[in-house]
């Protein structure tokens, strides 16, 4: 099957309270399943048109996070259009936090940049850290981040 998605790729993300975010494809997989999205707001009422965003630059993110693309393939996230001059050196693959509330600790986990499903190597971290945590999320929880992210008025 051939999917919905490739890197440079702009959807919307239906928040939880409606409306919706923006996100990016910044990573894919050959075999699909895990995407490497950057996310944006502001929180808009109604899905944006390609011209609204497709210049959005990595330092006007409100979050970044490794999710599943069922939301892509089912057609729930609709395809925006793709990103102009797409250059995936401007959107690199970060860092993740890895914790474990047991035991209180945490592991600073670097990905593939080339799968975001392969982890290349991890080393200890202290707990609080505040780099994204290491998901994936699921299509629903692609959703809930992206709701709590943008908590201000939507846009008309």
């Amino acid at each position: 099957m051939k999917l919905p998605d490739r890197e440079g790729t702009l959807f919307a993300v239906p928040l939880r309270k409606g409306g919706s975010g923006v996100g990016l494809v910044a990573r894919t997989t050959t075999k699909g399943r895990v995407l490497l999205c950057y996310f944006f707001g502001p929180h808009r009422l109604a899905v944006p048109t390609l011209s609204e965003v497709a210049r959005l630059k990595p330092g006007v993110t409100i979050g970044v996070g490794r999710v599943g693309d069922l939301g892509l393939i089912r057609g729930e996230w609709p395809i925006i259009g793709q990103a102009e001059a797409w250059n995936r050196a401007r959107w690199p693959m970060p860092q993740f936090v890895r914790r474990c509330s047991l035991s209180l600790k945490a592991w600073r986990v670097y990905r593939s940049d080339h799968d975001p499903a392969v982890i290349d190597r991890g080393e200890p971290e202290p707990y609080e850290s505040t780099w994204e945590r290491d998901g994936p999320d699921g299509a629903g929880s692609a959703e809930i981040r992206p709701t709590k992210w943008l908590t201000q008025e939507p846009a008309p």
